[in-house]
Order: C-alpha cells, then sequence, then structure tokens
C-alpha cells in the first residue's frame, strides 16, 4: 500500500518527532515530581542519557517510545515499507538501548524502563497507578524495573 502523503511530507513530519521531552516523559516528569521526586534530565555524563537521573536514589528512568526502541506490544508495528532500513533503525536502537543499561548497571546505577503503552492506547495503565509503582521503585533496592501496559483480555 503506497503512502497517504507525499515523501516530503512525511520527511516532515518524521523530522518533527522528538527525543526529548516528548508527551509520555512530560507525563511521567510532572507526576513524580509533584509526588517531590527532584531529578537530572538527560545527563550527558551518563551511558545512554537516561531521561529522568535521580541521584539521591542512585536511580535512572528511561521513558521509551513503542515504535521506536521496538517494544513488543500492540503500539509497535513494523513498517511495511522500506522494510531492512526500519529493521537496521530499530535493532540499532534496541542495541543502544541494551548497551547503555549494561553500562549503567556495571555503575552501580539502577534503572527502570517506562514504556509508551503504559501511558497509551488499549493496555494504558491508569497514570497514578503508573506513578505509585515508579515511585515505589525509586524508594526500593531493587535493581531494575520495567513498566509496561496491561493487556486487555
Amino acid at each position: 500500500m503506497a503512502d497517504v502523503v507525499s515523501a516530503e511530507v512525511r520527511s516532515r513530519m518524521m523530522a518533527g518527532i522528538r527525543g526529548k521531552n516528548t508527551k509520555p516523559e512530560m507525563i511521567i516528569r510532572r507526576g513524580l515530581h509533584a509526588r517531590g521526586f527532584r531529578y537530572r534530565l538527560h545527563d550527558k555524563r551518563l551511558p545512554g542519557r537516561p531521561d529522568l537521573v535521580f541521584p539521591k536514589y542512585h536511580a535512572v528512568v528511561f521513558v521509551h517510545g513503542c515504535f521506536w526502541h521496538g517494544h513488543d506490544c500492540h503500539l509497535f508495528k513494523w513498517p511495511k515499507t522500506r522494510k531492512e532500513f526500519w529493521r537496521t533503525k530499530i535493532d540499532r536502537n534496541r542495541a543502544i538501548d541494551e548497551r547503555a543499561i549494561v553500562a549503567l548497571k556495571e555503575d552501580d546505577w539502577r534503572c527502570c524502563t517506562i514504556w509508551e503503552c503504559s501511558l497509551k492506547g488499549r493496555a494504558a495503565v491508569p497514570i497514578e497507578l503508573l506513578l505509585d509503582r515508579c515511585s515505589s521503585w525509586l524508594c526500593s533496592n531493587r535493581r531494575s524495573s520495567e513498566l509496561r501496559g496491561i493487556p486487555k483480555g
């Protein structure tokens, strides 16, 4: 099936997709800040430049988009066009994510990944519950956490 917009329009649309300060990230940031958590943003000194860095808890949080990071959920579908390009790009993103988490854990950082599907779509978790889970993890001594959507059914 052909794209419904021209190549120029599609290029402009894709270029407008942000890597920082995304809507899911802002929801998490505002919610955790309202609960009293203080953090740094996108610390360039740390592997993977985590979205949120909590020095007090020696913890980092990544807020990942399901498409860009190839998450196994209902929000991710492999594109039908330029298959090799997208496979390479998404596989590379996954490899970068994995290397960053391994390096952070080697430096004794605790890591949490919050997936976009936990915030939107049919598997979304109520935001207060999601923030409760993230807050609970931050205050715990658990090494890692992954917050994803809850499959309905």
